[in-house]
């Protein structure tokens, strides 16, 4: 893949339920619905962007069966790339949401939808404890194996949060003085377990060196055609400005996947009553654009 990739990331499940809907435990039935409805709106704030002249070849949506199985219909008729998920929400070690590892009901789950990209949301640093570290890497790898017999394209959302230690460090220097270093021990590590993702969704950097670093480590071993994405985390519009500035004159970098930064505020107005669905709707595509041309300004 070498064309850019511009998702909107709407994939959130148990966060978005408590976050932004008040839901403590799991949602009922006319929670459930709430949430639904809820991605329908976001939705349709993308498909007011592809009015306003977002190319639809290069726009993709990030959603979840569990919420948003209407969403990746749409989508499709529309003629949007789809990403799913397969993991569970809320998590803090990779777990399949359908079925186990040795197991054929994620799988059938996948082809169900058929989605262009099928996504894992994963967290890791060197300095976790080895076993868990062991253990997720011998699932994933048994996941990218099978995706791979079913050709199917495998993006790979790798965030790297602090340890307590490394926090007590260097604070709030951890993304510029730590995380990209330990961002490519991570990717290096995956690989030696036989996790080969063909597209890396990874967390904003600071700077050329390290994304250009960062592509190497994807990209080492003969991997050539692996490719990055910039994921969003929830940040301010400047800091993600800044990141997909960087990105976008990293060769090896073509998009970005990003959620909340567009969608959230809009939604809890919406909800809260400050505005309505066509504002909603209005702003989110308005985010949306703004991303989109950001990354394109600087390529």
């Amino acid at each position: 893949m070498t064309t850019d990739l511009f998702i909107l990331a709407m994939d959130h499940r148990d966060s978005l339920a408590r976050q932004v809907f008040g839901i403590t435990g799991e949602p009922d039935a006319a929670e459930a619905d709430r949430i639904v409805r809820g991605k329908l709106l976001v939705f349709r704030g993308l498909l007011a962007a592809l009015d306003r002249g977002a190319d639809p070849a290069v726009t993709g949506v990030l959603v979840d069966e569990r919420y948003g199985a209407d969403v990746a219909h749409r989508a499709r008729d529309a003629g949007l790339r789809i990403a799913m998920p397969i993991e569970e929400s809320g998590q803090d070690f990779f777990t399949l949401e359908y079925g186990g590892i040795g197991e054929h009901a994620w799988l059938d789950h996948v082809e169900r939808f058929s989605p262009d990209y099928v996504k894992v949301l994963v967290r890791d640093n060197p300095d976790f404890d080895p076993a868990d570290r062991t253990a997720q890497q011998q699932h994933l790898a048994v996941v990218s194996a099978a995706l791979h017999a079913a050709h199917r394209t495998f993006l790979f959302e790798l965030l790297v949060p602090p340890t307590d230690e490394q926090h007590d460090r260097v604070g709030h220097d951890y993304d510029a003085r730590l995380r990209p270093h330990l961002t490519e021990q991570v990717i290096a590590d995956f690989q030696a377990a036989s996790v080969e993702p063909d597209i890396w969704k990874i967390e904003g950097l600071e700077d050329a060196a390290a994304a250009n670093s960062v592509v190497a480590a994807t990209q080492q071993g003969g991997r050539e055609s692996v490719r990055c994405i910039v994921l969003g985390r929830d940040a301010p519009a400047e800091r993600l400005d800044h990141w997909l500035q960087i990105a976008a004159g990293t060769q090896g970098f073509v998009g970005f996947a990003i959620g909340r930064s567009i969608w959230e505020q809009p939604l809890v107005d919406y909800l809260t009553g400050r505005i309505d669905e066509d504002g909603a709707i209005d702003t989110v595509a308005t985010n949306y654009l703004h991303f989109v041309q950001t990354y394109r300004d600087a390529s």
